[in-house]
């Protein structure tokens, strides 16, 4: 069933266990992530963010992924992540997806209040949920993330909810995008801090790579939503490095990459709590 964050999030936070946000470029990760999610009976966030769009267009991956999402007997958040543009947020709110996420993070800290203001007051009035983000959640390759005089504050991270009203708020705490080249020092006192002054679901970015006990501290800091992409794409390029070593088809090559997803989501699920919680 098509949901919103509004819509699973709460729940998550109240009980103390984490949603995971799987990020799909084609079907067979679509396929992968919903019926790991219908056999542990979890609630599940599927998206796509616009830094993939060319390797998934949105408007060939959209339909698939509402489809999917409607039928699915979980709770099914479709997602629009790390929106950068106006434009592009809109084309997947008018597509249908339930939930966007605008990050302004970049810029100006005041731009980032005002365009994410004006985004929340769109997206709420067409039902969807949105997330935001302040702080710097950094980039893996270049270890930007351990710059901690960019990690979010509880003083920032109540003025960015008070001024914008986001459902979901992602923020920095020492988390990457990518590969991690070295393991990451996460600042769990800041999330702590954080959680303990705002009531808003915080959002774990850059999950892929995590340790299961840094899944398991950020997640009982805290922690609502977690976002996963590249340990997708690493079990995948694995089973088909395989299968292509055992001469396998095309075919058993590409349902041999789907259970290595499918694998790697349910493991992501049960580290995050979630399983049953559908």
């Amino acid at each position: 069933m098509l949901v919103t964050l509004n819509d699973i999030l709460p729940r998550a936070q109240k009980e103390h266990y984490a949603v995971g946000l799987f990020n799909t470029t084609d079907t067979d990760m679509l396929e992968a992530a919903i019926s790991a999610a219908e056999e542990l009976r979890s609630p599940i966030i599927i998206g796509t963010a616009e830094v993939l769009l060319p390797n998934g267009e949105l408007q060939l991956i959209a339909p698939s992924i509402l489809h999917a999402a409607r039928r699915a007997s979980v709770p099914v958040v479709v997602h629009y992540d790390h929106g950068l543009t106006f434009d592009r947020c809109m084309e997947a709110l008018k597509l249908g997806f339930s939930s966007i996420m605008f990050d302004g993070s970049a810029g100006d800290v005041e731009q980032n209040l005002a365009d994410t203001r004006e985004m929340v007051r769109i997206a709420h009035s067409m039902g969807a949920s949105v997330e935001g983000e302040i702080g710097h959640v950094g980039q893996a390759d270049t270890a930007d993330n351990e710059a901690t005089d960019r990690y979010t504050t509880p003083a920032e991270a109540i003025e960015f909810v008070e001024k914008t009203g986001v459902d979901a708020l992602a923020i920095a705490i020492g988390t990457a995008h990518g590969a991690y080249k070295s393991k990451p020092k996460l600042d769990i006192d800041r999330l702590k801090e954080i959680r303990a002054v705002l009531d808003t679901p915080l959002v774990l970015h850059g999950g892929s790579g995590l340790s299961d006990d840094d899944f398991k501290n950020t997640v009982a800091g805290g922690i609502a939503k977690v976002n996963i992409f590249t340990d997708l794409c690493v079990a995948g390029n694995r089973a088909m490095e395989a299968g292509l070593g055992e001469g396998l088809s095309y075919l058993d090559i590409r349902n041999k990459k789907v259970e290595a997803i499918r694998e790697v989501v349910k493991e992501k699920m049960r580290l995050f709590g979630s399983v049953g919680k559908a």
